[in-house]
């Protein structure tokens, strides 16, 4: 097998970004029309070759076969049946084509002639081809999913659309788990923004799925990528039009969620959202005109949600039993707008500026009764208003150079992000003998500036990748409290706190490819110091941080058996620094017996990871399998301990013992039929939590220790699209989750059925959609933690019951 075609086999498997349910493959039926043709430079008439071309139905759009141009520039499609096509062609550095092409039944042959590109210099990210193909790269490396496929979650937010991912999963708190591992960093467009969080999944739940062209996990990421995160990375791809001129798209979404009630409150309390009502208009328009591209796009979500309906029970070693809820009615606004411009200067240098608002509005009414012993004996009644308000801001500009030789570049890069968050707390503490009033403020604001240069240089057989990136972050965080009648509130536990966060980093990758072997290795040294300046007259904490100067391998060697068979083998070492969030000093009381607070003591995890995976593919499908072994050092979790002589228990992050996850990830695609796919996927794996011992010491100093705790756990999902008549497509995806492990306890199982339809109007323009989550109302789990003196069981009835109706249209 010659270099030459490597490199068609090789673009030949990353020709298409893949969809959550694969409706068609390529493939070259032996009897039908062949079309052949040519493509050249408009203005030097010179020859491309090894270009991507794909053929597509016009009707819908649908993948029907795809392409590499020859060292000539030429290309044969085989096997076309009677029909209309479209037949597009992608080059970076070119417009793209798109060609009408009638297919009839008296030639059995047809020459297309000479296709023409004409140049266009700009700064170019993935190529965006909307056929369905493989979600697992040619590469192994990542699994991408278009957004729009993902019909019975379309409406909702980003949160609810990746809990149909492999690998991923949801966890009650809101959490991203990939792999049973909630260490992941999300992405917005490749960068880290304060929109989902540093180290955490922030504003997720909020984020609507509608602003998104696609979702890439990336499960071995390279040293390119922050050393941070063991579980790997998901970046979130912004919808972004490239074509000629004016267009756009606009949508609007309705429905409605807690359709019933799942359980009945205790006695005595405010009743539950019902009906809750979802709103999600979005508009995104494109211009481009000669080297000039501008987009921009909004999105509002009007969302009031059942979000939190936990009924738990506290039973302690002396015989005393707790009975209580905590039910929380939440109504979010949440808008973001997304805009930016891309200009080309010359052939060799280009210049993009983007920027991203977004503005979250949070409304909580909650409700916290406590009975002692049974539910005629109420002793506490905690209400509280949290009325919340978050503001993003974040600024990108990024300078491209490109040198003489194609693929060789250097790249600049800056970020500005800023986040505020402005909560106020209100609270009612009625107990028989009185009623107070107690309230706290917390203002934070997030800065964080990065500066990035990366360089690569193509080689004969591969190519090397060199960069730099600064950081600079900066968090000062003012608590107040307003303590009233009685308070239960910790008013020596407030004051001011300001996290300090620098990192520069240096990595190096290599990339080596040959007919059969592939091989990339790399190295990212980060050096690292985080101060957290605390106020002095906290009553517990002083100020802490932690420093390190650590190198991150990668490695990732491939054996093609084939141009159908592969397997790969992946190493990597990573880290996860604890979030600000983590180590905050402050109490928080939307639970007043149940206290969680952070631990500025607290110190990175490490981790290292191994897989290794093999990819078959066929005409019409494909498997991935794979098995991981991690093993993580310091494993950071929340441990919840007694306060001596109370009730009251406190929820303090602490760096626990060893712990380890082997498994298994199987992920399979198949076209049954013309109307007819399916696609399903399905992680197992072992857990096991080393024996260890962590001193709380908020707000005394008590001893917790735990012994090994192993478990055997994981998830399962299958999706079916189904094509019916009169151009609607439905699709069924189901969810299951098997019981997990927690380093305090345990989590028990999860099932999910939803359901959605779509149907292609005004010749393809126009769109509507009808979807529903959690057909059954069965998305709730059983959680179990013990402590050394107490067992504390509780199941969240949270809203998860969601129905929708949408259209949206292209102009």
């Amino acid at each position: 097998m010659t270099l030459r075609s490597v490199l068609s086999l090789i673009l030949s498997l990353c020709l298409a970004q893949a969809t959550f349910t694969p409706a068609a493959f390529a493939q070259s039926p032996a009897n039908g029309v062949t079309l052949f043709g040519k493509v050249q430079d408009a203005q030097t008439k010179a020859a491309l070759p090894f270009l991507t071309l794909q053929m597509q139905t016009e009707k819908d759009s649908a993948f029907v076969s795809g392409r590499l141009t020859n060292e000539q520039g030429a290309f044969t499609f085989t096997g076309l049946k009677k029909g209309t096509y479209v037949l597009v062609v992608r080059s970076i550095g070119y417009q793209p084509i798109r060609q009408r092409v009638l297919i009839g039944e008296l030639s059995a042959f047809l020459d297309l002639g000479a296709i023409l590109m004409v140049k266009e210099v700009r700064v170019l990210g993935d190529v965006k081809v909307t056929a369905n193909a493989d979600a697992v790269a040619g590469t192994m490396d990542k699994k991408t999913f278009t957004v729009s496929d993902n019909i019975s979650q379309s409406g909702g937010s980003v949160l609810q659309a990746m809990s149909t991912l492999p690998g991923v999963t949801v966890a009650q708190d809101g959490k991203v788990q990939v792999r049973g591992s909630d260490k992941v960093v999300v992405l917005i467009d490749g960068k880290q923004t304060a929109l989902t969080g540093f180290g955490s999944q922030n504003g997720l739940d909020n984020l609507p799925a509608s602003a998104l062209e696609r979702i890439e996990i990336i499960n071995n990421p390279s040293a390119k990528f922050d050393a941070n995160a063991s579980a790997g990375i998901i970046n979130l791809i912004f919808k972004k039009q490239e074509q000629e001129g004016f267009n756009g798209k606009i949508g609007v979404m309705g429905g409605a969620g807690a359709l019933w009630v799942k359980k009945e409150n205790l006695p005595t309390i405010r009743p539950q959202y019902q009906g809750t009502p979802k709103f999600n208009p979005s508009v995104a328009v494109n211009y481009r005109k000669g080297a000039t591209n501008s987009f921009l796009q909004a999105d509002w979500l009007y969302s009031p949600t059942l979000n939190k309906n936990e009924f738990s029970t506290r039973t302690y070693d002396d015989g005393t039993v707790i009975i209580q809820q905590i039910k929380r009615n939440r109504r979010t606004d949440y808008a973001t707008l997304n805009g930016g411009v891309d200009h080309t200067f010359d052939e060799r240098n280009t210049f993009s500026v983007s920027g991203l608002f977004n503005r979250e509005k949070i409304l909580d009414n909650g409700d916290n009764p406590y009975f002692s012993g049974t539910l005629q004996n109420r002793y506490r009644l905690w209400q509280f208003l949290e009325d919340e308000v978050k503001y993003t801001a974040f600024g990108s500009a990024v300078l491209t150079h490109k040198f003489q030789e194609p693929g060789h570049s250097l790249v600049f890069t800056s970020n500005y992000s800023f986040h505020r968050e402005d909560e106020k707390y209100f609270f009612t503490n009625t107990v028989p003998s009185f009623v107070g009033t107690d309230a706290f403020k917390l203002l934070s604001d997030e800065h964080v500036v990065d500066f990035n240069a990366d360089y690569t240089k193509p080689l004969k057989q591969g190519r090397v990748e060199a960069g730099f990136k600064g950081r600079y972050r900066s968090i000062p965080v003012n608590m107040q409290f307003f303590a009233g009648r009685n308070s239960p509130l910790d008013t020596g536990a407030g004051g001011w706190a300001t996290y300090r966060e620098t990192i520069p980093a240096l990595y190096g990758t290599y990339v080596f490819e040959s007919q059969r072997v592939e091989l990339e290795g790399g190295v990212r040294f980060e050096q690292v110091q985080v101060d957290y300046d605390v106020n002095p007259d906290h009553n517990t904490y002083k100020s802490d941080g932690y420093r390190y100067f650590q190198p991150f391998p990668n490695v990732r060697a491939a054996y093609k058996f084939d141009d159908a068979n592969k397997l790969s083998l992946f190493f990597n070492r990573r880290v996860d620094r604890p979030n600000e969030v983590d180590i905050r000093i402050f109490p928080k009381y939307d639970e007043p017996e149940l206290i969680k607070v952070g631990n500025p003591a607290l110190q990175p995890q490490y981790s290292t990871s191994s897989e290794l995976g093999y990819k078959t593919s066929w005409s019409k499908g494909s498997v991935y399998a794979s098995a991981y072994h991690r093993i993580v050092d310091g494993t950071i979790t929340r441990i919840a301990t007694q306060a001596p002589g109370s009730v009251l228990l406190y929820n303090v992050f602490q760096n626990g013992g060893r712990s380890r996850s082997t498994g298994t990830e199987v992920v399979w695609q198949q076209t049954i039929s013309r109307r007819l796919s399916l696609s399903a996927n399905a992680n197992a794996f072992r857990r096991n939590i080393d024996a260890f011992a962590v001193v709380n010491q908020y707000p005394v100093p008590v001893l917790y220790a735990a012994e090994r705790q192993t478990l055997t756990s994981g998830n399962g999902k299958l999706n079916a699209t189904i094509k019916l008549p009169h151009d609607w497509q439905t699709q069924i995806s189901q969810v299951y989750l098997a019981p997990d492990l927690l380093p305090q306890g345990r989590i028990g199982s999860r099932y999910s059925l939803d359901l959605g339809m779509k149907k292609s109007v005004q010749q393809g323009r126009g769109e509507i959609v009808v979807n529903a989550t959690d057909l059954l109302n069965t998305m709730q789990a059983e959680r179990t933690i013990r402590g050394t003196n107490f067992r504390l069981v509780s199941t969240d009835y949270l809203e998860t019951q969601v129905v929708r109706v949408g259209y949206s249209w292209k102009f």
